[in-house]
């Protein structure tokens, strides 16, 4: 007999933020409304584990260190995991920025802005990626 299917519910969302405190209180709402999730500092170490491993989604801040933003991030997706982008939410402080709202605009990913409430958070990536297990 084979094993069945890993259902995605049960794989790790991967979080992509590069505040060390936004990203503690991010995961700690993930994990207490059910979800495992995986941390990547920035875009580049978030491409890195999204080409190795398994992921039910991402939650990925819109601008990040080291030379691949949000905007990067939704377009590796598009080329690389086309399952996934439909299940991609994006986190920013930065809505005021032209290019972030133009990234939001063409990718039409759902975007929580920070600072945020907690279950207003978890109500788009339940939408998104369904509830947690």
């Amino acid at each position: 007999m084979t094993s069945p299917a890993i259902k995605p519910s049960l794989l790790p969302l991967l979080l992509i933020e590069d505040e060390p405190a936004v990203m503690a209180y991010v995961r700690a709402a993930l994990e207490r409304s059910g979800y495992t999730v995986a941390c990547a500092e920035s875009g580049a170490e978030g491409l890195r584990l999204l080409a190795s491993g398994e992921y039910t989604g991402i939650v990925s801040d819109m601008r990040t260190p080291g030379g691949v933003d949000g905007a990067d991030v939704h377009a590796w997706i598009m080329e690389n995991r086309p399952e996934l982008v439909s299940r991609l939410v994006f986190i920013t402080g930065d809505l005021a920025n032209e290019e972030t709202v133009e990234t939001l605009r063409r990718t039409g990913a759902p975007c929580v802005e920070k600072p945020f409430r907690v279950q207003q958070f978890i109500e788009v990536v339940e939408k998104t990626m369904g509830k947690a297990r």
